[in-house]
This record gives C-alpha cells, sequence and structure tokens, in this order.
C-alpha cells in the first residue's frame, strides 16, 4: 500500500495547528508520496522549484511594503476603482495605520492577507534536503548545487521573517507528524542565534554554487555565489544596526523561559564583521562581472539624457550587469502603476497611473550640484514651490516653455529618472530619441483635464508624481493598448553593496576617510555628480559634513534613500537606521491635482497624516497563533 505523504512528512507547526495539513495543497503535481517526489531528476526539480516559489513577489505594490508602507508613495481617494474592486492593498493598509494582531496585513508568519507562509516556506526546503540524494538519475555536483539553492532559499526565508518580527524560531529540521503538541510549541530563538544560523546556512551554500549563470535562457534567476555573500552582508548589517544592536526598547522581551530575545547591549564589532562580509561580496560579484550600469545604445540622443538613462535602466534593463539578484516575475502591473498617460492614451489602454511619490520623495533628491536642496548655497530653496518658465537648456528634461515648479528645475540626473512631473519629458515610449523637434516625444501633461491627470472619477494620481524609474524605455502606451516590456526587478544591486559598505566603514572607523568616499563616489559618478568632498566643499552651507562620522552617516542615509526609492531597501533601511519614525510621521504631501491651471495646479496639498509608532518597528504575531502557541511572545507594543 502506498504511503500518503502525511505519514512521511516532517512538518512543524509554528502559528497555528492546522498549517499542518497545509503541505498537500504545494506538492509539485500532486504527487501523493515522497518516494514519487523524489522518484528522477525530473521530479526532484520540480520540488526544487516549489522551493523557489515562496519567493515574495517584490515587484508587486500590493504585497511588496517598500512600495506603499514607508509613505514614500501614496494614492488616490478611497472612491477609485482599484480600491472599490480589489481591496488587495495590504501594504497602503498598513501606511494608513490599519495593522493589527486579529489579522495581521502582509502576514509572512501565518500566511494571510497578502504574505506567505514562509515557515512552509522553510518545511518544504527541508524536505528537499532530506530527500535529495533519492534520484538515482543525478550527478553528484548537480546534486550538491540544487542543494546549495535551497540551503540559500532556507536562509533567505529566514532572513525575511528575521526583519519582519524580529527574533524568530529556527527551524533546522522538521518536527515527525507525530510528534506531540508540546513539541511543536516552539520558542522563538534569540536574534543574534537566527542571524548565526542564517549565516551558517549561507557559508555551506557558498561552495557548490556556481559564479555566475552559464545558461541565461534557461537559469537567469537561480542563485549564485555572489547572491550568497549580498545575503550574508545584508544580514550582517541588519545585526550591526541600530534597531537590533542594543536597542533599549526591546529590552524587557523575554519568553516564559526567562530567555532575552533581544541583543541587550550595543556590540560595535559586528559593525567589522558586516564589512569583511560586504568586502567579500564585492569581490565576488566583481569576479563575476557584475559592474554598475552605464547605458550604451546607440540611441541618438544627448548626453544629458544618457546620464539620466544610466540610473533608470539600471533599474529596468533586463539582466543588465549590476544586477546580482532580479525577479523573474511579470512586472508588467508595475509599470502599468507608474506610467503616465500622454496624448492619445486613454484609461482603456490599462495604463492605471496609481503610484504616487510624495512631495517629501521629491525634496529627497539632490541639486545638479550633488547636495541637498536646503544646503546649496546656489539654489534658491525658499522659493521651491513657486513656479517659472522653462527655456530651451532645459529641453531635455521639461518642455521649453512649459511652466512648472522651481522645485523641478537644476536637479540631478537622478531626480529626472526616478520622476515624471507636469512638463517632464517622457522618454521611452519604444522612441529612441529625447529631441524637442521629434513629433514622436511625448511629455507629461498632469493637471486635471489633461491626459496624465484627473480626467474622471477614476485612475489618476494624487500627488502629481510617478515613478519613471520602473517603466522600461521600450514599454509603449497607445490610445487602447500598454504593452509593458518586462524587466528583471532588482533583488539586489551592485550599488546596494558599494553604498551598504560605505555606510559601514564609516561606522568602523573613527573619522571617515578616502575608503568611506570612494564607495559612494562610484555611485554618484555613475549619476554625474562629483564626489562628495568636491561637492559639500563647494556648493554646501555644511562644507564639514562628510568630515565627521555623524555627517557622513547623513549623508550615506540619504545617498541610499535617493539610489533605492522605489527598489526594495528603502522601507527596511529606515527601520534598521532606527528613523522610521523620523521619516513615516511626516504628512503626505503633493500637489495640488484637481487644478486646471497653473497657479492653482502648484498649490502644495496635504493628503494624508500617517502616524508611527515604535511598536510599528516590527510586524505583529497573529493573536489567533500565539493562542495556539502560548510559548511564542507577542512584540512589543502588540501585546
Amino acid at each position: 500500500m502506498i504511503k500518503l505523504l502525511r505519514s512521511l512528512v516532517l512538518a512543524l507547526c509554528i502559528g497555528s495547528f492546522s498549517s499542518c495539513s497545509d503541505y498537500l495543497d504545494i506538492v509539485p503535481d500532486n504527487i501523493p508520496t515522497l518516494d514519487h517526489a523524489f522518484r528522477n531528476r525530473a521530479s526532484a526539480e520540480k520540488f526544487l522549484f516549489t522551493c523557489y516559489s515562496y519567493l515574495p513577489d517584490r515587484g508587486n505594490p500590493n504585497y511588496n511594503p517598500e512600495f506603499f508602507s514607508g509613505c514614500e508613495n501614496w494614492i488616490a481617494p478611497n472612491n477609485w476603482w482599484f480600491i472599490d474592486n480589489s481591496q488587495q492593498l495590504f501594504a497602503w493598509n498598513i501606511a494608513k495605520g490599519n495593522q493589527n494582531t486579529n489579522s495581521p496585513l502582509l502576514d509572512f508568519w501565518g500566511g494571510a492577507n497578502g504574505g506567505k507562509n514562509l515557515f512552509v516556506a522553510i518545511r518544504d526546503c527541508n524536505i528537499f534536503l532530506e530527500n535529495i540524494d533519492k534520484p538515482s538519475d543525478m550527478d553528484r555536483m548537480e546534486r550538491l548545487r540544487w542543494s546549495s539553492e535551497v540551503k540559500y532559499l532556507k536562509a533567505y526565508y529566514h532572513y525575511y521573517l528575521l526583519r519582519m518580527y524580529g527574533s524568530i524560531p529556527i527551524i533546522r529540521e522538521n518536527l515527525p507528524v507525530s510528534s506531540s503538541p508540546e513539541a511543536v510549541r516552539v520558542y522563538r530563538d534569540p536574534f543574534d542565534d537566527v542571524v548565526a544560523y542564517i549565516v551558517e546556512l549561507l557559508d555551506e551554500a557558498y561552495e557548490y554554487l556556481p559564479l555566475k549563470i552559464m545558461n541565461e535562457t534557461q537559469e537567469m534567476g537561480r542563485i549564485t555565489q555572489p547572491i550568497a555573500l549580498g545575503l550574508k552582508a545584508q544580514v550582517l548589517t541588519l545585526a550591526a544596526s541600530p534597531q537590533f544592536n542594543g536597542n533599549p526598547y526591546y529590552k524587557d522581551v523575554v519568553d516564559n523561559r526567562g530567555v532575552k530575545l533581544f541583543p541587550q547591549e550595543e556590540d560595535k564589532s559586528k559593525w567589522e564583521k558586516a564589512a569583511v562580509a560586504i568586502r567579500e561580496a564585492i569581490d565576488c560579484a566583481h569576479e563575476a562581472e557584475h559592474e554598475l550600469y552605464y547605458f550604451d545604445r546607440k540611441d541618438k540622443i544627448s548626453d544629458s539624457t544618457k546620464v539620466v538613462l544610466n540610473c533608470r535602466e539600471a533599474v529596468t534593463e533586463r539582466w543588465n550587469p549590476e544586477i546580482i539578484w532580479g525577479s523573474t516575475n511579470n512586472d508588467g502591473f508595475l509599470q502599468s502603476c507608474c506610467a503616465v498617460r500622454f496624448d492619445g492614451v486613454n484609461m482603456e489602454s490599462g495604463v492605471v497611473s496609481m503610484m504616487s511619490p510624495t512631495l517629501d520623495v521629491a525634496e529627497r533628491y539632490y541639486t545638479k550640484n550633488g547636495v541637498p536642496i536646503n544646503e546649496d548655497k546656489e539654489w534658491d530653496y525658499q522659493n521651491r514651490y513657486k513656479t517659472k518658465v522653462a527655456t530651451k537648456e532645459y529641453r531635455f528634461y521639461i518642455k521649453e516653455g512649459h511652466e512648472t515648479a522651481n522645485l523641478h528645475f537644476d536637479r540631478e540626473p537622478r531626480f529626472y529618472a526616478a520622476l515624471t512631473f507636469d512638463g517632464a519629458m517622457v522618454y521611452g515610449n519604444g522612441v529612441a530619441s529625447d529631441d524637442p523637434e521629434d513629433e514622436d516625444v511625448h511629455y507629461a501633461e498632469m493637471k486635471k483635464g489633461q491626459p496624465g491627470g484627473i480626467s474622471g472619477a477614476t485612475g489618476y494620481n494624487i500627488t502629481g508624481y510617478l515613478p519613471r524609474k520602473l517603466v522600461n524605455t521600450g514599454t509603449v502606451l497607445e490610445k487602447k493598448t500598454f504593452t509593458a516590456i518586462r524587466g528583471s526587478f532588482p533583488l539586489l544591486r551592485l550599488a546596494d553593496l558599494y553604498l551598504l559598505y560605505a555606510e559601514v566603514l564609516n561606522e568602523v572607523k573613527d573619522v571617515p576617510d578616502a575608503e568611506v568616499y570612494k564607495w559612494i563616489d562610484l555611485v554618484r559618478e555613475r549619476a554625474g555628480l562629483e564626489g562628495v568632498e568636491a561637492s559639500w566643499s563647494k556648493y554646501s552651507n555644511r562644507p564639514d559634513k562628510p568630515k565627521t562620522k555623524d555627517g557622513m552617516r547623513e549623508i550615506i542615509h540619504q545617498e541610499r534613500l535617493i539610489e533605492f526609492f522605489c527598489e526594495i531597501s528603502n522601507y527596511w533601511d529606515m527601520r534598521r537606521w532606527r528613523m522610521a519614525e523620523t521619516f513615516m510621521n511626516q504628512p503626505i504631501r503633493g500637489w495640488n491635482v484637481n487644478g486646471e491651471e497653473t497657479s492653482e495646479y502648484y498649490e502644495v496639498k496635504t493628503i494624508a497624516r500617517p502616524t508611527f509608532s515604535m511598536k510599528n518597528y516590527l510586524t505583529p504575531i497573529s493573536f489567533g497563533a500565539i493562542e495556539q502557541n502560548p510559548n511564542l511572545v507577542q512584540n512589543p507594543g502588540w501585546e
């Protein structure tokens, strides 16, 4: 008699005993036994891809907290068709203050409200590792590679939970289905123990992973050595950062055994460990031929536009050499949320235009001199909300003769790469030209009644900005058609490692030096900016800022927030820096998008007033999970 998978699988119930029966739904092709699931290479490969299938869809604005939970983007009011019909904007509801313990939003602990149960993912990784020796038609090296990929995935799922919840249970191996109720009532392990276990897994995985993907057609997105070392660098940086390195807010988080779940004292040596790991990751990435992206197509465009595309295409060009790890999910919906409608394009095209960067994001970017707008001695900060008419010198950024806010003039190239605003050139749409005389070149018209603005009760932008950096330049918008050119949404870029290294070195050293400046300056150079020392000494009213640890920390933080806006870092960076309450308690502001005339449109409006408190640094565990397992300690503030 065939033994049912239920009698063989080692399962772990973290939050609710009912989850023990869910595994039957995820076995490839509904194969009923483990013997069949691993009977040969082909079936084992399906189980390998099942382990990959739990990766969160971080290019989807509904499920990635980076897009909306961090208060960098907002959405039109509740009468908007998308909200009325889908009710799936879990991330935005977190920003609106609707997180709760009864039914947590983006629940990756129990797998609800936009989250996946990552403990089920870890369980399936364990099943794979316990059974991958069974297929007889696999060679040793392939078996070792697949095992290493799954060890990485197991480490990643632990890390994803760690960032969200703080300390979590370590799942080294699955418990037998026959385990008693007491045995499955697991405890959360101390934070540093979880970090050590993740690093252990990544070190084990590294040796048998490929340096780079050779079969790009079939295997892009699978795990490589630079990806593994990159995650190790991120894990150790998280452990060194203020959120978890001696944070007094967590000092009283103790389980019923008396075990303290978070570090009590700051340990500066953690920064040194992170520095070593990041440098290893950078060196490995270089060996695998990853490099900062520079636009090199033969488009007949100005040097100004090429610099803008250096920054924009680093995100949107599929599998470009800067992307160490990219998503294989279709990002067409994401692009439709970020694209602007222009003349001849209507709502029937499928362009949603919902993702609305805030005015604070627009103000975050530097001036053309590479310093903050409130520090630049040459930039008129006080009159930034007033308007002026664009002259010919701005024609590659703003339509000549168009009147727009002073805020949109003389900004760094990343500002024009990241944001679409009223009057901005819309480079792309399948047109390789930035010549204003070319009739195929489009400009954004975003006032009420215009193609890119409010034209009815549905489908409009609420702040006056759209994140163009997420729209591939080859994506085409026509009257009733939206054709997205698929990208590989970056989960790790080389620039991330460079800026992370600058940050960690600054924490290790007594004062910043040339080594700290080197790594941030490489990213700034790609963006057409001078180095930190030169920019601040020439243009800033705080010329000594880069010379101190505190000043340089502030510069690096802003550099990361600029470089990775609308990607996957800022939401988590704000937390690990323990600065989220600074950023997320600010009012959500934008232009008056109901304005039809320039004088009306360029009025600053407060759209919402989100609140963020200390408890929001960690996601709550559901009340039901804790009721099922009293050994779990709720995160502080959510008791």
